[in-house]
């Protein structure tokens, strides 16, 4: 199998040099069968906690009425975009772990980094709206109803959509305006910009000032607003007294910071990096936390510490399948 896989890239690679690329050849972590079978069943598992996480969240803030506040709208936005992100990548990924052809279609590869740009960007600006829901909750708790309207939040949702599909946009129009003359072959698990960069047979440097100017500004903007909020949020919590008020506010805010510093961090490493310094098995890696291992902690982070997550997840399980907890 090894062996006629590599025979069958490379046969892609001369009929790659002759003609325009018409599909791409994903190349992930390993040949190795016994490897395949192994990764295949990890994500498979990853993949279908992720679905069941953030889309069972979805359903909960639903249907519970005490979950009907814009913290959880925030929420259920956040893990309807880990599910879409998620599936963006690993239903590919899974097949071409056990699948001789490894290829995608040209066009296949330009809807897979739309998508995936798009929900990765407004998860960006959507972490940072977070922030400033939170900032109000704690700052100006008796005006929260009134500040965090339907008039403010859903704006801010739709704003952070519009901001990813924009920030997509730009970056596939550009990628795949570019030649792929030279090589159809992506040594990486998705059709992500700085691989396709590397197979380009055209001058890079406008895409590489494109990606490191915009991706920079998203992420000096949006982590910004979380700095600044979380200051006056921290500011707020040292005027508190009592050590339950404290701990009460630090357990509210803990989850979605250490959301933001997850997120975040392996954006930041991906991203702004001069091109010399790509690491094919490196960058796979970081690429498999931020779009299928984040994902699935999410619903974890922003669960496991919510009272009232876990108390709508009890109520639900009672009433529908008789189950009692002891929490």
């Amino acid at each position: 199998l090894s062996c006629y896989s590599q025979s069958w890239i490379n046969k892609k690679e001369i009929m790659a040099n002759d003609t325009m690329v018409t599909m791409f050849v994903l190349i992930g972590f390993t040949d190795r069968f016994e490897l395949q079978i192994f990764l295949f069943l990890l994500f498979l598992a990853i993949y279908l906690f992720t679905l069941v996480g953030n889309l069972g969240l979805v359903v909960l803030v639903v249907i519970d009425s005490r979950l009907h506040t814009p913290m959880y709208h925030f929420l259920s936005v956040l893990s309807f975009l880990d599910a879409c992100y998620s599936s963006v990548i690993t239903p590919k990924m899974l097949v071409n772990f056990l699948a001789e052809n490894k290829a995608i279609s040209f066009s296949g590869c330009v809807t897979q980094m739309l998508l995936f740009v798009t929900f990765g960007t407004t998860e960006c600006f959507l972490l940072a709206a977070m922030a400033y829901d939170r900032y109000i909750a704690i700052c100006n708790p008796l005006l929260y109803s009134a500040i965090m309207s339907p008039q403010v939040y859903v704006p801010l949702i739709i704003g952070s959509y519009v901001g990813g599909v924009s920030h997509a946009i730009l970056h596939t129009v550009a990628t795949f305006n570019l030649s792929f003359c030279a090589s159809n072959v992506i040594r990486h698990i998705f059709c992500d910009i700085p691989p396709l960069l590397a197979i380009s047979c055209s001058d890079t440097h406008v895409n590489e000032l494109l990606l490191f100017t915009f991706v920079s500004s998203i992420e000096i903007f949006t982590i910004l607003i979380v700095l600044v909020s979380y200051g006056f949020i921290m500011a707020a919590i040292l005027r508190i007294r009592s050590a339950e008020g404290r701990k009460k506010v630090f357990s509210t805010c803990g989850s979605h910071m250490t959301g933001v510093a997850i997120y975040h961090g392996t954006i930041l490493f991906m991203y702004l990096r001069p091109s010399s310094s790509y690491s094919l098995s490196h960058d796979m890696v970081v690429s498999v936390f931020y779009t299928i291992v984040i994902p699935m902690l999410n619903p974890i982070i922003y669960s496991l510490r919510n009272k009232d997550v876990k108390e709508a997840l009890k109520k639900f399980l009672e009433r529908t399948h008789n189950i009692s907890f002891p929490f």
